[in-house]
């Protein structure tokens, strides 16, 4: 029997560069982000509970309003509502509000992720798993020219200056669009993913995040467009 599956969702009420960006209307949904990441997370066939942790009064009272058995709100701690609360912080905190199964931690800021990449990376982690992964993550592959420090990081320029950009070794950066890992990698390492994670590569639009006010325009456009469906 496959353990249960619970999303973990932090929603912090502040934001620095977008004002009320979690709950401010978007692309036709009036209450904008939480709304829409309410619905992918609540429509996913293999997400068994989410777990919406938020200091915010507004997305409190919105979430109570669905009545949705399978939504389980925490009021978050100021203590823990800070733009200087660290994700270890926030990686013990998940794991005291769900201590049991496999936990999915995803973020609003992703709007592109939709149930369908939801079950898709969840059966991917399952798979996995019996192969030797003990988690997974989501990363957008980069194939381009890196640099660090003043020196390539993924080619060697005594070799060949400027290889084909399709030759250079393929660099992933971690996007932050999901994180799936059990319990026990949470409670034994003190991290949302284990010592052998999977990396889960999603394409530049589906993997679209939105930290600053540019961000939220150009998806909000991306969607209205149909360019990314959500």
């Amino acid at each position: 029997m496959i353990e249960k599956v619970t999303c973990f969702l932090p929603c912090r009420k502040g934001s620095e560069r977008v004002r009320r960006k979690n709950i401010k209307p978007f692309a036709g949904y009036d209450f904008g982000l939480i709304q829409l990441k309410l619905r992918q997370l609540l429509a996913a066939e293999l997400i068994d509970r989410v777990v919406l942790s938020t200091d915010d009064s507004d997305i409190l009272a919105y979430a109570e309003s669905l009545q949705e058995p399978r939504l389980i709100l925490h009021e978050r701690t100021e203590s823990l509502a800070s733009s200087e609360t660290s994700t270890d912080e926030l990686v013990a905190h998940a794991l005291a509000l769900i201590t049991d199964g496999h936990i999915l931690w995803t973020h609003v800021t992703s709007p592109f992720i939709t149930e369908k990449h939801y079950d898709q990376l969840i059966q991917t982690y399952l798979d996995q798993v019996g192969k030797g992964y003990d988690s997974l993550m989501t990363t957008t592959a980069i194939h381009g020219f890196l640099w660090q420090d003043e020196k390539p990081m993924n080619y060697d320029r005594s070799i060949e200056k400027w290889p084909r950009t399709q030759t250079l070794k393929t660099v992933h950066e971690v996007n932050s669009g999901a994180f799936l890992a059990p319990c026990t990698v949470y409670r034994d390492l003190k991290d949302r993913v284990g010592r052998r994670p999977y990396l889960y590569e999603m394409d530049k639009l589906t993997s679209y995040d939105i930290d600053w006010p540019e961000d939220f325009a150009i998806a909000e456009c991306m969607a209205q467009k149909g360019v990314a469906p959500i």
